[in-house]
């Protein structure tokens, strides 16, 4: 059996669009294919759309709908769909067709030729803007520099994982989870396959600049502790030189008596050794509002109904 995990988000009009697509490209698989869609909290009549193409479909095509209680957001609504997935291998894929179903049969064939994982790699991203495009890089570049976990560029959610990758993936506990960096640091036989990245169909993105800025955010803290060792060395190097520039001062005024006082440079030292303690204060509070939110140990998800 294949796990298809289709998480949903106020996409009330790419449903339809999406299940003609997705039902077109599995037309060719032998194997069961199960439908995991999760309503993750849709505010518009998505359930309903999904419900409706549900009963459309013909019943050798099994779809199961988890309707979650509130917007977990996208991370915890994939986490809902590969806990919940039967199948001996489990695609995760968006919804707005900017991954192409199309692929999905050649997913399936590196998996059958004896891969763990099948990436679906974006060879082309000429429909997204060219910010989007940079940041992004910019994001996987810094990202790598700064961490263990390697993540491949160019590679979303959208691939294959076996059963052993899909278990291995389950028995991470995080609450704030970076699916992205979790898929890879898992490890297992890794394939690629290349595609080109499509525009929205319908609809809008649900990503705004912020969002993705604390995305990025939870992807660095996540998988590295680089951030506060800077710090650390940083601060080292200022009391270095702070030690080293008292020092001459201390030798000019044996020798040449007490200088006049500079206000704006003190002024000047002051707020800026003020504005790296603001900073460092709040990278060390990035960590510990995960710790604080990992220590509460609340669920992931909570689903609503399973339809």
């Amino acid at each position: 059996m294949i796990s298809i995990i289709c998480p949903f988000y106020n996409e009330e009009q790419m449903v339809p669009i999406f299940f003609t697509e997705l039902l077109s490209a599995i037309g060719t698989i032998n194997d069961e294919i199960e439908i995991i869609c999760i309503n993750d909290g849709s505010k518009d009549q998505t359930l309903l759309s999904i419900i409706e193409q549900k009963n459309r479909l013909p019943p050798n095509i099994k779809v199961r709908i988890l309707d979650l209680s509130r917007n977990f957001g996208k991370e915890a609504a994939l986490t809902a769909g590969i806990d919940h997935a039967r199948g001996d291998a489990v695609i995760p894929i968006d919804t707005d067709l900017q991954d192409p179903p199309q692929l999905i049969p050649e997913l399936v064939k590196k998996w059958q030729e004896g891969f763990d994982v099948v990436l679906a790699k974006r060879c082309d991203r000429s429909c997204d803007t060219w910010l989007k495009r940079n940041t992004a890089q910019w994001f996987y570049k810094i990202h790598n520099k700064l961490s263990n976990t390697r993540i491949p560029e160019n590679v979303g959610d959208f691939r294959l994982l076996n059963r052993a990758a899909v278990e291995a993936l389950k028995q991470l506990p995080e609450r704030e989870r970076f699916m992205k960096g979790l898929f890879n640091w898992i490890g297992f036989k890794t394939a690629q396959v290349a595609y080109t990245r499509n525009g929205r169909k319908a609809g809008e993105s649900k990503f705004a600049m912020a969002k993705l800025w604390n995305f990025a955010l939870d992807g660095i803290t996540s998988f590295s502790t680089v951030p506060l060792k800077i710090w650390s060395y940083l601060g080292f190097l200022i009391s270095f030189f702070s030690f080293a520039y008292s020092s001459i001062i201390i030798v000019r005024t044996l020798i040449y008596g007490i200088d006049i006082p500079g206000y704006a440079s003190l002024l000047v030292v002051m707020l800026f050794l003020g504005g790296l303690q603001l900073i460092g204060i709040g990278v060390l509070g990035e960590y510990l509002g995960r710790i604080y939110i990992e220590t509460k140990n609340r669920p992931i998800y909570i689903i609503r109904q399973e339809l």
